[in-house]
This record gives structure tokens, sequence and C-alpha cells, in this order.
């Protein structure tokens, strides 16, 4: 309930951030911070989500865990620059991901993959209520990541 509050309040404080603006090319002047468009920061979730996934499958933990992170992190990056984003769109996800951060911590491969396919579920509801139903998130089936060994790597 507090973490839903937390998240809530980064969504309303953000609300400064105009959705048009941030999504401009190139209008700000050379004083403003920098914006990342939302195009962008969804598609850094993306390849987080995979990570995760291949991370969580070669058991490495550890890298699943940091992984994980920065998946947050990005999520967090979406509902402050963009306001337009629904509340509930992002409140929910925080139990796919609290999930999985609790399969990562019991180093519980099974409830890993369930958490992940839920959190999969919560990107593509999403998406549909945004009318970008055509943005259909699974779980990766193929490494993109060729130069990334995600087997744990000794200590």
């Amino acid at each position: 309930m507090i973490r839903r509050g937390w998240i809530i309040g980064v969504v309303l404080a953000s609300s400064v951030v105009s959705l048009a603006t941030a999504q401009s090319p190139n209008t700000r002047s050379s004083g403003d911070a920098y914006v990342p468009r939302l195009g962008d920061i969804m598609n850094l979730i993306q390849v987080r989500h995979a990570k995760l996934w291949f991370a969580g499958q070669a058991k490495n933990w550890d890298l699943a865990a940091y992984e994980l992170a920065q998946l947050r992190q990005s999520l967090s990056d979406a509902a402050i620059f963009y306001s337009g984003l629904p509340v509930t769109n992002v409140t929910t996800l925080g139990q796919p991901l609290q999930s999985i951060s609790d399969a990562i911590a019991a180093k519980d491969g099974r409830r890993f993959a369930s958490a992940v396919t839920e959190l999969s579920s919560g990107c593509n509801a999403c998406h549909a209520t945004m009318d970008r139903g055509y943005v259909a998130i699974r779980i990766p089936t193929e490494k993109p990541f060729g130069n990334q060994d995600f087997r744990p790597q000794g200590r």
C-alpha cells in the first residue's frame, strides 16, 4: 500500500512535464533538461524485460535483480516524465514486479517464470488501454544479446 501511494505521488508530481512538450522533436532551449521520448523509454523497458528473463532462466539471480531494478527505474521514469499515463496502468505493475523480486530472492525459477509472465500481461493490458495493443510483449524465445553471457560468473 505504501509503494502504491509512492507511485501515485510520483505520477501526480510529474504533472509539470507536458506530454506534448516531451514528445515534440528538439523544441527545447539549450538550458532545458533532456527528456527522453516515451517510445525510447519503452524500448529500454523491453530490453530490460528480455535481459531479466534470460538472467532468470540462467539462474543468475544477481543479474536478474540488477535488471529488475533497472526495469523499475525505467517504469518510474516513464511515470515521472509522462503525466498522461493513467496511474492505474503504472500501479498495476507493482504486484508483478514484487512477485519477480520475491522469486529472485527465493531463487525460485518457477515463481520467477510465472511472475514475468504476469508482468508481460500487465504490459499488454497497459498498451491496450493506451490504444497501443499492437505492441504485444511476450516471454522472449531467442537471445538477441549474443554479446552477453547470462550464466552466473565465478567469483
